[in-house]
This record gives structure tokens, C-alpha cells and sequence, in this order.
């Protein structure tokens, strides 16, 4: 199975939609993903999602499945913090949590990341035990079962499919990091998604276990190949 994860466009966030811009940059999506085809297209209960998938949707004639627990809202809500002005931000943007994630005995902890005093009172583990739950469900729906023994996946069927989820940045880094099963703080502090970019992942099987391997990540082709600027989450040219 080939699972295409791809962040939404250009956005606002209130009202939420696609900018002028993140409209472009789903349509360059769409003639990136049409060309090899997909099977199945999922998508977040978001606005700014669903107008970045509705392209593909439109040239493929696939109607979409919601799956509302993509939605970043949700995110938001446990895998924040407060930074020094009082102000939500993601655990790994604000300064001093993001020095905590990339800390040695964040590190020492693993899986058990959560338990460090910073965390305490906050509802990290909640939330990534969330996102966890719901992407092993989902994985199974595709017939992929996790071993934690082992670290990989047990094939309960075969599946030759392409699919795509349309989501978010916050959520998806959680997302990504539970199916390659690195510790979230390792990921999200390491890795980063800009605006309408898409991350690939093949579950290649190996004798008898399935093992998730990240063919792209952050993959901006699309946008070059356009003419569209590659300015990351509006920032830095790259």
C-alpha cells in the first residue's frame, strides 16, 4: 500500500478556507496526484482540507470519506502549550517546549516521553493516545495490524492500493509519527509540512511484517513543476 498524506493549501483560519494561493496549489496537487491514480481518497472534516482535496476528487470522480478525527481542532486542543505571552502554540514551535522535545531525557524516555515533569498537567499523552487509537483503527480498515513487539505492522490482508488523506500540519506530524512508530517529540521537532506538500509512505513487507518506510517527505514537486512559489509555510524559499 502506497498512503499519500498531504497537508492542506494556503489557508485562513477564520473564516476557514483556502487563500487565493492554497486554491492554486490544490489544483497542482491534483495534476500530481491524478497522474498515477488513487484508490481511495480520505479527508479532514476541515473546510481548508476539503477544498484542497476537492480538485483530485473532481478529475479522479471520487467522492471523498470524512474522517472527522484528522481534523486539527482536536490536536489543537491536547498537543499545545502556553508560550510566555499566554498564547496556544504548538509544542513544537513555542521555544521552550521545543527545547524540552529535542532534550536527551526526552530521548531516554521513548514511548514514555509523556511521563517527564514538563507534561505534567497537560494533555499530550491524551491527545497522542487519541491519534494513535484512531490511526492503528484506520490501518486496520486497510488491513494492517500493529505490533508493538515488534514494531511493524502484521498483514491481515493484502492491499496493492493507493491512498490519500487530506489533513493538517499539527495533527499530521502526530499522525506520521505514530505510523513509523518514532516517538512523537523525535518527529514533530525534526520534521516539519508546509502548505499543500505531501509525504508518502509504502508499506513494504519484509518476510512476515509489514514496515512502514517514508518514500517523500514535505515534497513540493508539484508546486515547481507549476510555477508556483516554493516559499515554505510562507517563510523560507527552498
Amino acid at each position: 500500500m502506497l498512503l499519500y498524506y498531504i497537508r492542506h493549501g494556503d489557508p485562513t483560519y477564520d473564516p476557514d478556507a483556502l487563500t487565493p494561493l492554497g486554491k492554486r496549489q490544490a489544483e497542482a496537487v491534483a495534476r500530481r496526484l491524478t497522474q498515477y491514480g488513487l484508490d481511495e481518497i480520505y479527508v479532514s472534516s476541515s473546510r481548508r482540507a476539503q477544498e484542497t482535496c476537492a480538485p483530485t476528487c473532481e478529475i479522479l470522480k471520487k467522492e471523498p470519506v470524512v474522517l472527522d478525527w484528522t481534523n486539527e481542532h482536536y490536536a489543537w486542543q491536547q498537543l499545545t502549550v502556553l508560550d510566555k505571552d499566554g498564547h496556544m502554540s504548538w509544542g513544537f514551535i513555542e521555544p521552550r517546549s521545543r527545547k524540552v522535545f529535542a532534550s536527551p531525557e526526552i530521548a531516554n524516555l521513548r514511548f514514555d516521553w509523556y511521563t517527564h515533569p514538563f507534561f505534567e498537567g497537560t494533555q499530550f499523552e491524551a491527545g497522542i493516545k487519541r491519534i494513535q487509537r484512531e490511526a492503528w483503527a484506520f490501518l486496520e480498515s486497510q488491513g494492517l495490524r500493529f505490533d508493538p513487539e515488534r514494531g511493524g505492522y502484521k498483514e491481515l490482508f493484502p492491499n496493492e492500493k493507493r491512498i490519500a488523506i487530506f489533513a493538517h500540519h499539527g495533527f499530521g506530524l502526530a499522525f506520521l509519527s505514530v505510523l513509523l512508530n518514532i516517538p512523537y517529540p523525535e518527529f514533530c521537532v525534526h520534521f516539519n509540512l508546509s502548505h499543500s506538500n505531501f509525504c508518502v509512505i509504502e508499506f513494504g513487507k519484509t518476510d512476515d511484517l509489514v514496515i512502514p518506510e517514508m518514500l517523500m517527505h514535505s515534497n513540493d514537486s508539484h508546486l515547481y513543476r507549476e510555477g508556483i512559489p516554493t516559499k515554505y509555510n510562507n517563510v523560507t524559499y527552498i
